[in-house]
């Protein structure tokens, strides 16, 4: 796939996971337009979409920096029309944004609730909505569009719904949209899938986490995931869609035998497994 002429917009993507997918794109010569609404640094966790950019610049890529909020209609249009003026059209949607709260039932506070299911769901129906238009075009133009969303594989066994609801269903509701959007678009020339890591992934607000640092010895860098999802938005959309992927499977089925490069200090048999899995 030549990804100089390429244009992805992703959703977050100032630090994490997120930018290292960003970063990936980049240095294959990706354009790419950032949406997050961190415009000033966080006082815990490192990393603005103005700072996200100039790696990205960095890194071989031309970067779009928009800030704004996934949450917001007006935002989200204003980014999906930015992109589509300053490069020319969008191939790749990420939906990579977030909110998480782990908490049980009795324990989660409702705008906790609420802003999960604003930013997960909400906003990556919405994101994936709005750029459908541009993405019809690249179809069009063969340029194989792909929507990929940071979520994991619909996992009915009860045991997740039952460690904390909320969290469970808001990120469900991502996977849901990758699940009816595929169906929806298979005729479309536009492949929608889900990416999720198999393992704990070390980022800065698990870091800043009691304990953190120790924790993060037994996760795996944010590059896996980067390097896994270069590898399904590389794939021609008629290759399939609807699909619902790990890390570790993406890169073993593009014949990659041993991750252990992507570990930080723990063996791999000892790393953490991720949940929904």
């Amino acid at each position: 796939m030549q990804w100089k002429s390429r244009t992805l917009l992703m959703s977050g993507g100032s630090r994490g996971i997120g930018l290292s997918i960003a970063l990936a794109a980049a240095s294959r010569g990706a354009n790419v337009a950032l949406l997050a609404k961190t415009a000033e640094p966080h006082p815990k966790l490192e990393g603005t979409v103005h700072t996200a950019a100039a790696e990205i610049e960095a890194a071989g890529g031309r970067a779009l920096p928009i800030v704004g909020d996934v949450r917001n209609d007006d935002d989200v249009a204003r980014a999906v029309e930015a992109a589509r003026e300053a490069f020319g059209g969008i191939d790749v949607v990420v939906n990579n944004a977030s909110a998480i709260d782990l908490s049980k039932t009795d324990d989660v506070e409702m705008r906790r609730y609420d802003l999960m299911q604003d930013i997960n769901v909400r906003g990556t129906f919405l994101l994936s909505k709005l750029a459908l238009s541009a993405l019809r075009e690249s179809a069009r133009s063969g340029r194989d569009p792909h929507i990929l969303t940071l979520s994991p594989p619909l996992n009915l066994d009860p045991k997740w719904a039952g460690e904390h609801l909320a969290y469970t269903m808001a990120k469900y509701g991502m996977s849901l949209t990758t699940l009816g959007l595929a169906e929806e678009l298979k005729d479309e020339g536009i492949a929608v899938d889900s990416l999720w890591p198999a393992t704990l992934i070390d980022t800065a607000a698990i870091r800043a986490m009691p304990d953190g640092e120790r924790i993060v010895q037994a996760a795996r860098s944010p590059r896996i995931v980067a390097d896994a999802a270069m590898a399904v938005l590389s794939r021609p959309a008629a290759d399939g869609t609807g699909r619902f992927l790990t890390d570790e499977q993406v890169l073993r089925e593009a014949g990659v035998t041993d991750l252990s490069e992507y570990s930080l200090g723990a063996p791999e048999d000892r790393l953490v497994p991720d949940i929904f899995l």
